[in-house]
């Protein structure tokens, strides 16, 4: 399946043109014993759920603060499209996935930088956890109230693909549910399930408790009880890929960090 972050590409080919610019200028303002102040720079590449954008987009710039040298070039899809593409040799420093099952695929793939994985049980930490939620348009034209409603035959309905983490919790809470949906489409991340809500496209869509948080008016959200079968556990990894293991290690431990608790809290996620 094709990466999926169309919406990201310019902000991510701004980043890595700027990120060109400072190393040609740490070549000739630099001598070559000097490494700033922070130590380290260059490019830090990091792979994440899509349902991280506005999250590590954030964290993103707390980062480039904390290393002026050091550029952070975001790459946001689904979590199985950036699994496969760091089992195929992906420049990737650190990932991010919306769940363990993806992760667990990266480290039977020997992805994982094989230091640091030693030091958190051999798999990636988890960091933050995420439910579904029912998102409809502003106003719910439909009247979708509860999961059983996405049944009905007038109903328009979009999913996450099955291979993807979001796609994985659908199929969970409609076992749960007792309930057979056929969606009307399946996207490739969660993102675009929430676009399409965002367009009126379609009456609903099964996104993430962040998602809706993240859309703000643009869309509303509807809890259901059959959520609680399957909270998604997210982990993350330094990559064994990685050009500077100790940089991404860093970007790890911000993620972890009282800031990026914050920031995960006020974007929706619980907080192990």
């Amino acid at each position: 399946m094709p990466d999926r972050a169309p919406r990201h590409l310019p902000h991510v080919l701004s980043r890595a043109l700027t990120a060109s610019a400072l190393a040609l200028s740490a070549l000739t303002a630099c001598s070559p014993g000097d490494t700033g102040a922070t130590g380290g720079g260059g490019r830090l590449n990091v792979f994440a759920a899509a349902s991280l954008t506005d999250v590590f987009t954030g964290l993103a710039e707390e980062f480039e603060d904390r290393h002026p040298r050091t550029e952070v070039v975001l790459n946001f899809a689904g979590s199985s499209d950036l699994a496969v593409q760091i089992n195929s040799g992906a420049p990737a420093d650190v990932f991010a996935a919306a769940d363990t099952a993806t992760m667990g695929r990266v480290v039977e793939g020997e992805g994982l930088d094989a230091d640091w994985a030693a030091g958190h049980g051999g798999r990636g930490a988890v960091f933050a956890t995420n439910t579904l939620r029912i998102a409809v348009p502003p106003g719910n034209p439909a009247g979708v109230r509860k999961l059983a409603d996405l049944t009905g035959e007038d109903a328009t309905v979009a999913f996450c693909a099955e291979e993807v983490p979001c796609g994985a919790a659908t199929d969970a809470v409609l076992e749960e549910a007792g309930l057979e949906v056929t969606p009307d489409t399946y996207e490739e991340d969660v993102r675009a399930v929430l676009t399409k809500v965002e367009l009126g496209e379609v009456d609903a869509g099964l996104v993430y408790a962040t998602d809706v948080v993240s859309a703000g008016e643009r869309v509303e959200g509807v809890g259901f009880a059959e959520a609680d079968a399957a909270v998604n556990d997210y982990p993350i990894g330094v990559v064994s890929s990685a050009s500077d293991a100790g940089l991404a290690a860093e970007w790890v431990e911000l993620v972890r960090s009282g800031t990026g608790a914050e920031a995960l809290d006020a974007a929706g996620f619980e907080v192990p």
